[in-house]
């Protein structure tokens, strides 16, 4: 371990391991299984890469989409690791110099697609080589329970049997209890350890707002506030959505760009590589964009439409903030949210148990928009990782929800359902509870059923948050075969009857949180307007165009900030700063003691 200690220091620029990666690594180099569940950001990477570097062999690495391992490996070339990968991206001629340095002993770290990796003639010529490892990145592809299921993950069991004695070390940022037994099982690492470091990434501030009005421009009113001209991501669940916000964003002056399935592959190729390499773009997506994003320095992750399940949430919000400085994660969401995703659930061609699994996974997230509770600690116990509450960093804690006794409105909302025959929508619904005379309700003869006109003394909007909370709460069911409208739960029944109390949570209008004093700054600044920080993000900038890199390559926020704070004056002060490994010492050291030297001067 002092050997790894030495490396990570001279390659990563390193001075100590995080967590548990010290007794990863340690299991890996003599030869262990195993599964790591790590937070994004946590340092999974460096599990497999230092052992790769130091046990004898070619380390492979199975990563699910190509622009991920290109990104992967060019930061490795950068830090003078022997790094290449093979894909459908190369040409002839580059294959077979990938395929020769590898035969020469010239790599040290491969990375693979599992469908190309599972081609006989390549399982054929890595029996042929030297293995030190297997790494299987965003490993819970492999789980019918996952988030992200991918069936050319199945058969990466085989590499236990084809290749005895090469360890296997699989690893991901999100798996809930089923889904790590699943990875388990279907990779048969049922033998090896089990490492999890936690889920918990204190850096990243949640903010959940219920949809109403326009919540584009609250999204809009938030990313001006707290990240004007910084990079960042804005979900949406459909394609049509996705390029409608990303042109509103772009008439707002806006570096924007949207990315879907729908796109034809070589845009999405390049609306990527801009929101890799330039600063300040916001890149408006479908689920389709984000998986293994390395891009350390996204301020904020927004979804102006609710995920799918909290896993879903959790693995998009966790590409805010890599680099472990501020950030921020913001979600709208509303009931046309819940309609949609069960009308997704309940349309699909899987079977039965899929479909409730899919449907307790969308609960859950529901529960967690709607507590009154640290939003943190009901995130991490979903995932079995205790947290006494309290974090101080999510929008509960800064500025708690009051709650209400609202037994009495529920039992006239649940009321309302029933009497109007358990088929209409929310905004129905509240106009019989309000009395409003609209044509909707005259057609139907609401206007004569009971509880017409018996809950005026509350506001549209709140009304629509006792049915929201109902809900998520399980008493009131989206019917989506009925068009979204609701109807009674068996599990009303006792509030009905008036048997039990229900607390509700109380929507107010509540105040953006302050600007952090440590949030990153945009570089759109040249070093002339006086502060380091401009300089030095300048300098970065101007290296990453001549190579064509993007800017973290160079180096990441964190290694700036110390590089602004240290103010190193020789190359011996500049090795100590954190993230700067010999090569890059070699490479940029010499040219950011000059930025140092001119901003002193």
């Amino acid at each position: 371990m002092e050997q790894v200690r030495q490396l990570m220091g001279q390659v990563f620029g390193f001075r100590a391991f995080r967590g548990i990666q010290e007794a990863v690594i340690q299991h890996v180099l003599t030869g262990g299984d195993a599964l790591v569940i790590m937070p994004t950001g946590g340092g999974k990477s460096l599990c497999y890469q230092l052992p790769a570097l130091i046990r004898p062999g070619l380390g492979v690495v199975i990563s699910p989409l190509i622009a991920l391992m290109q990104d992967q490996v060019n930061s490795l070339k950068q830090l003078g690791v022997r790094a290449e990968f093979i894909n459908s991206s190369l040409s002839g001629p580059e294959f077979r110099y990938v395929e020769e340095r590898v035969e020469n002993g010239e790599v040290d770290l491969l990375y693979m697609a599992p469908e190309r990796l599972l081609m006989e003639r390549n399982l054929e010529w890595f029996s042929r080589l030297r293995l030190s490892l297997f790494a299987i990145d965003e490993s819970h592809c492999v789980s019918q329970w996952g988030h992200d299921f991918r069936p050319e993950y199945l058969e990466l069991h085989r590499l236990g049997q084809l290749f005895p004695g090469v360890p296997r070390l699989a690893l991901t940022a999100t798996a809930d209890g089923p889904t790590r037994q699943d990875i388990l099982e279907r990779l048969d690492l049922t033998h090896g350890r089990l490492f999890i470091a936690g889920f918990d990434r204190p850096n990243i501030r949640y903010h959940v707002v219920a949809k109403e009005g326009n919540s584009f421009n609250e999204c809009l009113s938030f990313i001006r506030q707290h990240h004007e001209g910084q990079s960042g991501i804005i979900y949406h669940m459909t394609r049509k959505d996705t390029e409608e916000t990303a042109q509103k964003m772009r008439e707002k002056g806006y570096n924007a760009l949207p990315y879907h399935a729908g796109m034809e592959q070589e845009e999405r190729r390049r609306n990527q590589a801009r929101f890799l390499k330039e600063e300040g773009v916001v890149m408006v997506a479908t689920v389709a964009f984000g998986m293994g994003i390395d891009k350390p320095d996204v301020r904020f992750v927004a979804h102006l439409d609710l995920p799918k399940s909290v896993e879903s949430y959790y693995q998009e919000t966790g590409r805010a903030g890599r680099d472990g400085l501020p950030a921020d994660a913001w979600l709208a969401y509303g009931l046309s949210d819940v309609v949609r995703l069960r009308q997704l659930v309940e349309g699909s061609e899987a079977d039965d148990t899929h479909k409730r699994v899919a449907l307790h996974k969308l609960e859950a997230l529901l529960g967690y928009c709607e507590t009154m509770a640290c939003r943190r600690q009901v995130l991490l116990n979903y995932f079995e990782n205790a947290h006494l509450g309290n974090c101080g960093n999510c929008d509960n804690c800064l500025s708690p929800a009051e709650s209400w006794d609202g037994t009495e409105a529920a039992r006239k909302a649940l009321s309302c359902i029933y009497r109007t025959g358990q088929c209409f929508g929310v905004a129905h619904l509240v106009e019989v509870l309000r009395g409003e005379m609209s044509e909707k309700v005259v057609k139907h003869a609401h206007h004569q059923v009971t509880t017409f006109g018996i809950g005026k003394e509350m506001d549209v909007r709140e009304w629509r948050a006792v049915f929201r909370q109902l809900v998520a709460a399980g008493y009131a069911q989206v019917d989506v075969t009925g068009y979204g409208g609701l109807r009674l739960d068996p599990s009303s029944r006792p509030i009905l009857r008036g048997e039990t109390t229900l607390m509700l949570r109380r929507d107010v209008a509540r105040k953006q949180p302050r600007r952090r004093k440590t949030t990153t700054t945009p570089a759109t600044k040249s070093s002339a307007s006086g502060t380091l920080w401009d300089a030095l993000r300048a300098k970065r900038l101007e290296l990453a165009k001549e190579q064509s890199i993007p800017p973290y390559m160079i180096f990441s926020d964190v290694t700036l900030r110390e590089m602004e704070s240290r103010k190193p004056t020789s190359m011996r002060e500049m090795a100590d700063v954190f993230g700067i490994g010999q090569v890059k010492l070699e490479r940029y050291g010499a040219i950011f003691l000059q930025v140092v030297k001119n901003h002193k001067a």
